[in-house]
C-alpha cells in the first residue's frame, strides 16, 4: 500500500481542539479555545435567517460584491481590493501560498499562533521566529534589534499579529513605524493578522495597511468581530490591484465562503459600526478580563494584562494545563503550545475571557478549590 506523505503523517490534533475535547471529557470550564459564550448580535442572526432560501448557491471566489464593498467601506478602501475567505485561517493560507515558497524565509514573532508555522512549511518556505521578551513587571516587549538581525537575503515576508494572540500586545505607533521601515528597507511583504482589530482596551491599534498600503495584506475576521467564529467568514484586504490573483489561488481551496453568511455579515458590519456594538463588546470583555485577572492573582498567579484580544497570559509556579483540566476542571492553553524554536517561559498559560461571567466565576471557584487541596 502507498503511504501518506510525511506532512500528513506528522500532523497532529491542534492544542486548541485537544483542550476543548478534554474539557468535554472532564466536564471542565473551557477557558482554552477562543470561542465566545455570548450569541452573535441580533442583526447578524436576523440577516442570516433572511438569506437562507434566497442566497444558497455558490458565491464568486472573491466574495459577494455586497460583502466586499461592506468590508471596504469599514476599512476605508475599495471593495475591489478585498478577497473574502472561509475564515481567517484560510486567508492566512492563501497568503502563504501566494507570497512565499521554496528557499524563502518568513519572519514572525514567538510566541506564535499555531497555524503560522505549518502554513509556511506547506508553502515550501522556512519560518523564522524571534522571541518576545517577558518580564514579570514590564510584561511582553518587542525586541526590534533581534528582529532586524534575523532578516537575511532569503527573507520574503514579515508576518505580524496586532492585537497579538497570545500575548495581548498592541504594537505602539512607534513600533509599527519601525516594523514598516524594516519591511521597506528589505522589500518585504507585510502580512498583518488583525482579526482582533476591534478588541482592544486602550489606544486603538494602528493598522499596518495605513502605513504601508503598497506591501500590506490585512487579514480580518467576522467571527472575531461578531461573536460567530463558526460561521467561517474572513477576508484579506490587499494592496491595490492584487486581489484578482489571490482570488484565483483561493478558488482552488474552499472556492467560496458560505453564501448566506456572507450576506448576513454584509448587513451586520455597518450596523455594528454605527450602533456602538464594538465599544459595548470591549466594555464587556474588559470587565470580564478584570474579574479573571483579579481572581488569578489572588491564587498566586502573575498576570500579564493584554492591550487587546480576549486572552490574557499568566504564570503560576504550580499549574500546568494538563493538571488543571483533569484535576481542577478548568481548561486553559499551555504557553509551550505557542513556542517551536525557543523555550517557553516557565509556567506560562493562556486563558480566555470571551466566556460568560458565570463561567469565569465557576472556573475561579474550581481553581481555588484545587489550590486549597494542592500539596504545600
Amino acid at each position: 500500500m502507498p503511504e501518506l506523505l510525511p506532512r500528513a503523517r506528522n500532523s497532529s490534533e491542534s492544542i486548541f481542539s485537544q483542550m476543548s475535547r478534554l474539557a468535554l471529557q472532564y466536564g471542565a470550564v473551557n477557558l482554552g479555545q477562543g470561542f465566545p459564550s455570548d450569541p452573535p448580535p441580533a442583526v447578524l442572526l436576523d440577516a442570516a435567517r433572511g438569506a437562507l432560501g434566497r442566497w444558497d448557491q455558490y458565491a464568486p471566489p472573491a466574495g459577494l460584491p455586497i460583502l466586499r464593498d461592506a468590508i471596504g467601506a469599514d476599512l476605508g478602501l475599495d471593495g475591489a481590493d478585498v478577497v473574502v475567505t472561509s475564515g481567517a485561517t484560510e486567508a492566512l493560507n492563501v497568503l502563504a501560498l501566494s507570497l512565499y515558497g521554496p528557499g524563502d524565509e518568513v519572519l514572525m514573532l514567538e510566541p506564535v499562533f499555531d497555524v503560522y508555522l505549518p502554513q509556511a512549511r506547506l508553502s515550501g518556505a522556512t519560518p523564522v521566529t524571534v522571541p518576545m521578551h517577558l518580564d514579570d513587571v514590564a510584561g511582553w516587549t518587542l525586541d526590534m534589534d533581534a528582529l532586524r538581525a534575523a532578516v537575511t537575503p532569503n527573507t520574503r515576508a514579515l508576518l505580524l499579529n496586532s492585537p497579538f494572540n497570545p500575548t495581548g500586545t498592541v504594537f505602539s505607533p512607534v513600533e509599527c513605524a519601525e516594523l514598516v521601515a524594516l519591511a521597506r528597507a528589505h522589500d518585504l511583504w507585510i502580512i498583518s493578522d488583525e482579526v482582533y482589530d476591534e478588541l482592544y482596551f486602550g489606544e486603538q491599534p494602528t493598522s499596518f495597511r495605513t502605513l504601508a498600503p503598497e506591501r500590506t495584506f490585512t487579514v480580518g475576521s467576522a467571527g472575531k468581530r461578531l461573536e460567530a467564529t463558526g460561521w467561517r467568514v474572513g477576508w484579506i484586504a490587499c494592496p491595490p490591484g492584487l486581489a484578482p490573483m489571490l482570488s484565483a489561488i483561493r478558488q482552488n481551496g474552499s472556492f467560496c465562503a458560505p453564501t448566506p453568511f456572507q450576506v448576513a455579515v454584509a448587513a451586520a458590519l455597518p450596523v455594528a459600526r454605527e450602533s456602538g456594538f464594538y465599544a459595548d463588546l470591549r466594555a464587556g470583555y474588559g470587565e470580564r478580563m478584570g474579574l479573571l485577572a483579579s481572581g488569578l492573582r489572588e491564587l498566586g498567579a502573575t498576570v500579564f494584562l493584554p492591550s487587546g484580544t480576549y486572552f490574557l497570559t499568566a504564570r503560576h509556579p504550580q499549574w500546568t494545563a494538563e493538571v488543571l483540566v483533569k484535576e481542577a476542571g478548568v481548561a486553559v492553553i499551555p504557553g509551550a503550545a505557542f513556542y517551536a524554536q525557543h523555550v517557553a517561559p516557565e509556567g506560562l498559560l493562556r486563558v480566555a475571557f470571551c466566556k460568560s461571567r458565570s463561567e469565569i466565576e465557576r472556573a475561579l471557584e474550581r481553581l481555588s478549590l484545587h489550590a486549597a487541596h494542592a500539596p504545600a
